[in-house]
């Protein structure tokens, strides 16, 4: 077996299991990521460590919330990055779309809300495991541009439109435009950034080291 396919094979894997898990509840995508790459994640983050810690409980409390609120009615995802949640799924009908915002809406920390529900019927799982599956494509994809930190861009996919979080540059956003949107599958690309100048960015990072005398 080639190192290509067996690469492929671990992203759909890991897919898989994002949407099973998905389907069950919402996971927190930086917990998933932190778990998988440790400190290199946080590390490379670009949030203060408040904001992923307020973000990590801001999407637990969603999940339960509107679990607890509305059951299996409605297929919710809720990505929260810097305090600003985006809501994605299905849910049908326009009451319940706005009793899904407003349970959002009151959690903890929660300084924005982005309501992308559609009013339908509920995807079906082969639909999710596609998207989990092209989540894990772009996510690779980031990675393997060595110009750009992955980590400061978070990804969520619903029904082949993909949702991209962050804190990045005018130059990164428009580099991972492009390569998002040149991916096979991708149907839209929906950009909820902070924009930061190349200052901004420089005082992010790390002092070097002192050596010592």
């Amino acid at each position: 077996m080639t190192g290509h396919r067996k690469n492929w094979m671990l992203w759909a894997a890991f897919g898989l299991l994002m949407s099973s898990l998905a389907g069950c509840i919402a996971v927190p995508a930086v917990m998933v990521g932190g778990a998988a790459i440790g400190g290199a994640m946080v590390a490379t983050d670009r949030r203060t460590p408040g904001a992923v810690v307020e973000d990590r409980g801001i999407e637990a409390k969603a999940a339960l919330r509107i679990r607890e609120a509305l059951g299996d009615a409605v297929h919710v995802n809720v990505s929260s990055y810097n305090r600003s949640a985006l809501i994605t799924g299905e849910v049908p009908d326009e009451k319940r779309k706005a009793q899904v915002e407003k349970i959002v809406r009151d959690i903890e920390n929660v300084q924005k809300t982005l309501n992308e529900l559609a009013v339908m019927d509920n995807t079906a799982m082969k639909a999710r495991i596609s998207d989990g599956i092209l989540a894990s494509r772009i996510r690779a994809a980031l990675v393997d541009e060595k110009t750009l930190v992955a980590n400061a861009f978070k990804v969520t996919v619903e029904r082949d439109v993909v949702y991209i979080q962050g804190r990045a540059t005018a130059k990164e956003i428009a580099l991972m435009t492009d390569i998002v949107s040149a991916l096979n599958g991708v149907t839209r690309v929906v950009r909820i950034m902070d924009t930061l100048s190349e200052e901004d960015l420089e005082g992010m990072l790390p002092a070097p080291p002192t050596l010592r005398q």
